[in-house]
């Protein structure tokens, strides 16, 4: 039953969104993790670097 029910879902988001705005949206997305992780991996890298200096 849960199968039906995400294939139900799946196929009512992709009738709503034009190929265009979905192709958007997943670059959006993916423009966002970019950062985040770029952002956390210099915050890593500094808090490496301050425990190394003590």
């Amino acid at each position: 039953m849960k199968k039906y029910a995400l294939f139900s879902l799946l196929a009512a988001v992709s009738l709503m969104m034009t190929s265009c705005e979905a192709i958007g949206d997943i670059f959006k997305a993916g423009m966002w993790w970019g950062i985040i992780v770029v952002v956390g991996v210099i915050a890593l890298i500094i808090w490496l670097l301050s425990r190394a200096v003590k």
